[in-house]
């Protein structure tokens, strides 16, 4: 079975139900940047795909930054002067603030409140933060919890290890006939937040499994990371291969109601620039693409100027730009299932452009041949417009000159890339092309 048939013969509805399962699964973690909620998404991952791991030790040089000491969180609450837990990171992950330094102690009120973290305009949200380069500790709540505080002794138990160790990142490669490669990257750092964070973990762990399970043109590289230092250091071990990379996606935020965004590379016509945009400019819903920005998710240090890796980004509602982004109501009900699926079935489909595309001559060039007789119309069945067939061939006669690639011809003739295909793959069949490319 090709990657096209996959795509055609798969279960989407089922698909979005497992994808949301495995979300599921790895939303809870108190995962970050280094440490054991990150590995315990890695444990979870590995029952999909199996993965090699890497673990690059606390103070190793990386480019310009150094990777930091392990951070590991045991418990961490902080109790009422009536008794009562006001926060308790066993209820939720977000509870804590990130990298949070060791701190036991008890402290009034007003000395705590520096510690504390909230948003007034969403009192009933947890906020989510990070001091993974500065020595600080913190809890985040509801506002409106925070705002009934009274006076008194509060209790603290900030029961955190800072401490030597390693971060660790690791990728699942599905080998493919040329050892160019899609390189696919997803963050796995953030805890408890299921759109930025589980979703495109999810989706991309479901799309590896649906890859090993057909031969496939390009090699597949799923890079499953903490965000920005994690990127980095895998920059930095793999230097002398990053120009096998041909392709590449960051994947994230693939699970809410909105539209498909696409963010190109910083080179901006990279072919899986213009494959994406090709392929969801027509899909049902539409879609945004968007040029290349320095401010994002780890397309930014592929897509730094010493490297200029042709990686853009895949979401549905860009970070930032729903309300629940960073907070607890990024929760497994704003992930949904047909969406998931949606996502991954976008996915598929820029994949399958990517696996197609290629340079084709025409072997009859003066002159159109005489298709009739060569039966070339009729076998392609199943569409409710001959003339598109037609064109099609028509447009893929006059197009392979040996310059223009397939995704040149579709986007020049504005048809869908896989009519474009179709067509390419009967002349060749009828020995009416030739493909150039290996």
């Amino acid at each position: 079975m090709s990657l096209t048939e996959l795509r055609r013969s798969l279960d989407l509805e089922s698909a979005g139900q497992e994808i949301h399962a495995l979300a599921a699964e790895l939303y809870p973690a108190c995962s970050s940047i280094t440490g054991r909620g990150f590995r315990e998404r890695l444990e979870i991952l590995e029952r999909i795909v199996p993965l090699q791991r890497t673990e690059v030790p606390s103070g190793t040089e990386v480019l310009d930054w150094t990777v930091p000491d392990e951070w590991n969180v045991d418990q961490a609450w902080i109790r009422g002067p009536d008794g009562r837990v006001v926060a308790d990171v066993r209820d939720h992950g977000l509870h804590v603030m990130s990298y949070s330094v060791p701190f036991r102690g008890e402290l009034a009120l007003d000395e705590l409140q520096p510690h504390l973290h909230s948003l007034p305009e969403h009192p009933d949200w947890i906020p989510y933060r990070t001091s993974y380069y500065e020595p600080r500790w913190g809890f985040c709540l509801p506002h409106r919890i925070r705002a009934q505080l009274g006076p008194g002794t509060y209790e603290v138990c900030m029961d955190t290890s800072l401490a030597p160790g390693s971060l660790s990142y690791a990728e699942h490669v599905s080998p493919g006939r040329e050892e160019r490669e899609v390189l696919l990257s997803v963050h796995a750092c953030h805890p408890a937040l299921a759109n930025d964070n589980a979703s495109g973990i999810a989706v991309a762990a479901r799309l590896m499994a649906l890859l090993d399970a057909v031969p496939h043109r390009h090699t597949y590289r799923l890079l499953v990371i903490p965000g920005t230092i994690g990127s980095i250091a895998w920059l930095a071990r793999n230097e002398g291969r990053l120009e096998r990379v041909a392709h590449g996606l960051v994947l994230t935020c693939l699970g809410d109601a909105g539209r498909p965004t696409y963010k190109r590379s910083r080179r901006g016509d990279a072919p899986v620039d213009r494959a994406a945009a090709l392929v969801l400019s027509r899909r049902p819903g539409g879609a945004a693409i968007r040029d290349f920005d320095p401010y994002g998710y780890d397309e930014r240090q592929y897509c730094s100027p010493g490297f200029d890796l042709p990686v853009g980004r895949l979401t549905r509602t860009p970070h930032g730009e729903f309300p629940e982004y960073h907070t607890s109501a990024d929760d497994l009900d704003l992930l949904r299932p047909a969406a998931l699926a949606d996502s991954l079935d976008a996915l598929l489909e820029i994949l399958d452009v990517i696996e197609r595309d290629g340079h084709y001559r025409n072997l009859a060039p003066r002159g159109e041949p005489q298709l009739g007789r060569r039966g070339v119309y009729p076998t392609i069945g199943g569409h409710s417009d001959p003339g598109e067939i037609s064109r099609a061939i028509l447009w893929v006669l006059s197009g392979s000159d040996g310059d223009q690639s397939l995704l040149d011809i579709a986007e020049r003739s504005g048809m869908a890339f896989e009519r474009i295909a179709e067509a390419a793959d009967t002349l060749l069949a009828h020995a009416l092309l030739e493909r150039l490319d290996p």
